[in-house]
């Protein structure tokens, strides 16, 4: 009699592979929402191994903002290349210049909430009826009430309370003209699943990941990267620092952590110690208790 043990790793792959098949089962036009950041770069990972040795028969979509790290534009230019797949890009430097929304200004002004506006246009114009992101329930309490399937209204707000069962792992994805779906593939994992998978499969990451040295600014608890956008207030002053990021945003908002965590073994080390949440670092979450929520509300990723 044969014993056939999945390691954990092994059963949340399968789960996710499951989901991507599911969302190519019930859906028209999907897309794949890919920001560089390691849990896109996940996604498309799961994607590749989904439907191979076919190309991954998704769409993927970066909303733009103007404000990335340069790093992982390249970094995601070079994988689109690779990958053979098409890339549709939402610019909200163009919609600024549009009109479509107003630039905030201030100390603390950012992008991050502009975000929404260019994503639902974007998922309009090009009839998107499903959008497959990296979010994971352990990241942030707003995130932890998604399904896998997440539908959004006609306007493609989320509304936590009308959120559909899915037992048995039996998704709905039915939706009338002008709704939508956002999936979630890797839901269950977290984030230091996420760099174990990493770590086994040997995925390519951004070097932003990797402890290197940079100029940065203590800024709010956190070290911020020094860049074109940067103006110091009175009293910061830029210093050297090895540091690495646990998530990436836009780079005036995304806040490192000093390490010597050089390689994906050691952030795997590093991050099995650690018990903050790693969208701890990040400015625009800092708003107030429900800022997450209050933007997925409106049609936030």
């Amino acid at each position: 009699m044969s014993n056939y043990q999945l390691s954990h790793l092994d059963e949340l792959e399968a789960e996710a592979i499951y989901i991507l098949r599911e969302v190519f089962a019930q859906f028209q036009n999907p897309a794949l929402l890919f920001s560089g950041g390691k849990d896109s770069i996940t996604v498309a990972h799961l994607a590749k191994k989904a439907f191979y040795p076919a190309k991954i028969p998704f769409t993927f979509l970066h909303v733009d903002t103007g404000h990335n790290f340069p790093e992982t534009i390249k970094f995601r230019d070079d994988l689109i290349k690779e990958l053979g797949v098409r890339l549709a890009v939402g610019s909200v430097q163009e919609a600024i210049e549009d009109g479509r929304v107003i630039e905030e200004t201030g100390a603390n002004a950012s992008r991050n909430a502009l975000q929404i506006t260019t994503l639902l246009d974007i998922t309009e114009k090009e009839n998107f009826d499903v959008l497959i992101g990296g979010g994971r329930r352990d990241e942030e309490k707003a995130r932890a009430k998604e399904r896998f399937f997440s539908h959004r209204d006609e306007f493609g707000q989320w509304d936590p309370k009308r959120q559909r069962p899915e037992l048995w792992n039996l998704f709905n994805g039915k939706y009338s003209q002008g709704e939508h779906f956002r999936a979630f593939p890797i839901s269950n994992w977290t984030e230091f699943d996420v760099w174990q998978y990493i770590l086994r499969e040997k995925i390519e990451i951004p070097s932003l990941y990797l402890a290197h040295e940079r100029d940065v600014i203590w800024r709010d608890n956190t070290w911020l990267p020094v860049s074109e956008f940067t103006v110091l207030r009175e009293g910061e002053k830029i210093e050297r620092k090895k540091i690495r990021f646990r998530t990436l945003g836009d780079i005036t908002i995304t806040g490192g952590i000093e390490s010597d965590a050089d390689t994906v073994e050691k952030v795997v080390e590093e991050v099995s110690a650690m018990r903050q949440t790693e969208r701890g670092n990040r400015s625009d979450d800092k708003r107030s208790e429900t800022s997450m929520e209050d933007r997925k509300k409106e049609g936030y990723f």
